[in-house]
């Protein structure tokens, strides 16, 4: 079956929309077995990121995915009929290669990328839907990446969300020390901009999350202090900076909880950054005069400020993705010709037991072992002969030639040494 990507990433689709054809951790699986028990469907692993959703499958027919996507955003409250991108075979090799490599993201080269994908093909992995065609993909995908990261300075100039987003706060608030963190969540990237706020020495860095003990593990490492997520609202007054990105399928903050904790501050502004998709903050608090709020879009934009200094290496990794891509085909090509080795030796074995048989029976009534032997050996000739000679008397011209071309290269003219003849 041929394989295919599809789905909606930042540069197809609004934020807004990504949100709504997200799935979070807990949902992949079932969206796997859901998708993978289409008619047509055989191999599939589900991409989900803030920037992104793709389905990468083998199927028949890409527009039995495309329609499983139009339904899960349909039900989700939007449409991505006309924005829902899709490739097959060396492009959607191709796509996966330059994913997991940074060459398609929001943030040129930004590396976060590459364990997310690889926590996706686990994921696949445990649902029963990653087969050997998408796991020896992403095998080759995971090589790739390491390659163009090894090989290139691709990522060397890269500006991470994360540095970005202390950036913005510095830019508000100038010298940190004096102000108060709260991280909302465990995930990759609060860790990240956990890192840099806490590098930075705030009077106090405050981990809620949903289940404490993690919160606590987490809050250990950046000497902060744990609480649980149901405090938030009412302790969010205390906080100058709010640094969110749960998998929470719903907002944790609205408009009114900033509205209270404003007017608690007495207008003292709040910096806000939220890389959760869907969003954890109501885009409605974007609104509010003191609530200097940035999404994972406003971000991106920020950092694309470094671009200019990492195009030299894009072509670099570019030449990499490319050779990668001619050699997964090949490995595409061999396997889909071993059910043709495997019926040909199947064929050839007939042939040998069949004068194989013929050989033993005239050997047990006393016939001369060398007429035997070359009447053995003339049998399976003629055997071998019999189908092809009856292609070629009987193809027109333009089959002929092909016949003779395939041939060519399955019988060359060669001696049994190598050597020409």
């Amino acid at each position: 079956m041929p394989l295919h990507v599809l789905g909606i990433n930042h540069q197809s689709a609004s934020l807004e929309v990504r949100e709504k054809l997200a799935f979070p951790p807990d949902r992949q699986s079932d969206a796997l077995v859901e998708l993978a028990g289409r008619s047509g469907v055989g191999e599939a692993v589900l991409l989900s990121t803030c920037n992104r959703t793709e389905v990468y499958v083998q199927a028949e027919d890409a527009n039995v995915v495309r329609e499983w996507l139009e339904a899960c955003a349909v039900r989700a409250g939007t449409s991505v009929s006309a924005i829902l991108y899709g490739h097959t075979e060396d492009a959607a090799v191709r796509h996966a290669f330059r994913v997991a490599a940074g060459l398609d993201s929001m943030v040129l080269g930004e590396p976060q990328i590459l364990g997310q994908v690889k926590q996706s093909v686990r994921t696949a992995e445990n649902s029963g839907t990653l087969g050997p065609t998408l796991q020896r993909l992403f095998q080759q995908t995971f090589a790739v990446a390491k390659q163009v990261r090894s090989e290139t300075a691709l990522g060397a100039q890269s500006i991470s969300m994360a540095a970005a987003s202390l950036k913005l706060a510095q830019n508000l608030f100038g010298d940190l020390s004096r102000t108060n963190v709260l991280l909302i969540g465990v995930g990759e990237m609060v860790e990240l901009a956990a890192t840099y706020f806490a590098g930075q020495q705030p009077k106090t860095v405050v981990v809620a999350n949903r289940t404490l003990e993690r919160g606590e593990a987490f809050a250990q490492r950046f000497a902060a202090k744990a609480i649980p997520l149901s405090e938030v609202p009412e302790r969010l007054a205390g906080f100058d900076i709010v640094v969110t990105g749960t998998a929470s399928s719903l907002p944790i903050l609205g408009k009114a909880h900033f509205e209270r904790a404003l007017a608690a501050r007495k207008r003292k502004p709040m910096f806000a950054v939220d890389f959760a998709v869907p969003r954890d903050v109501e885009p409605e608090a974007a609104t509010l005069e003191d609530l200097f709020l940035y999404t994972i879009d406003d971000l991106g934009e920020i950092v694309k400020e470094g671009l200019e200094q990492r195009r030299a290496a894009v072509d670099e990794a570019e030449a990499i993705v490319g050779a990668q891509v001619t050699r997964f085909r090949d490995w595409l090509g061999t396997r889909a010709a071993v059910p043709a080795i495997v019926q040909l030796r199947n064929k050839a074995e007939q042939y040998r037991q069949a004068e194989l048989a013929k050989a033993r029976t005239r050997l047990a009534r006393g016939d001369d072992p060398a007429s035997v032997l070359e009447a053995m050996s003339v049998g399976l000739a003629n055997k071998f002969l019999h189908h092809p000679t009856q292609a070629l008397s009987h193809a027109d011209e333009r089959e002929r030639a092909m016949l003779l071309r395939a041939l060519e290269s399955l019988f060359p003219d060669r001696d049994d040494n190598g050597g020409s003849r």
